[in-house]
């Protein structure tokens, strides 16, 4: 058993380091089998502004410190953290499907990384939340990106936002 102190420091030691996010991890815990029971997500992604890139969506515990927190502290903390990452489809609606740790309430994330890079470019790349919160300068409060997940599996809908103008986000017209 790894000691508080010692869990501690190697926390703090990560955050000061910027160690960058491991593109895996979360993605075993968050694969979806088929006839497996228990609490999942089936997100509807609405509103892509072009079919190409990928789509990558995350699970955080929902409140303001571990929304959009590293993936290694999360991790290193014993916390929630869930990712699937595909290629976005040519065609038919879009639809993931993310494994839960039990019932509750998460903040939920999906990025459209048009360009493939694994960043949020703010010219280029897409972006909605779970509960569809209007967006505006900073991210949405965790209560706000967040869906409650019951025993089975939860069907929810996110709407994209791409940059529109200087200074707003928002969905497209037109809408993929």
């Amino acid at each position: 058993m790894i000691s508080p102190l010692l869990l501690s420091s190697a926390l703090a030691l990560l955050s000061v380091v910027g160690i960058p996010s491991t593109p895996n991890l979360g993605k075993a815990e968050a694969q979806c089998r088929a006839n497996e029971s228990g609490p999942a997500f089936l997100i509807d992604i609405v509103g892509l502004k072009d079919r190409k890139g990928k789509l990558k969506l995350e699970v955080y515990p929902a409140n303001d410190t571990d929304f959009l927190q590293d993936d290694n502290i999360l991790i290193a903390q014993g916390k929630t953290f869930r990712r699937v990452e595909v290629p976005v489809p040519s065609t038919n609606p879009v639809t993931l499907c993310v494994r839960l740790p039990g019932p509750g309430r998460y903040a939920v994330t999906v990025l459209h990384d048009r360009d493939g890079n694994r960043k949020f470019g703010l010219s280029v790349d897409g972006v909605g939340f779970g509960g569809n919160p209007k967006l505006g300068l900073s991210k949405p409060k965790a209560m706000k990106a967040s869906i409650v997940a019951g025993g089975s599996l939860t069907r929810e809908r996110i709407v994209m936002n791409y940059r529109r103008g200087l200074m707003s986000f928002g969905p497209t017209t037109k809408g993929l």
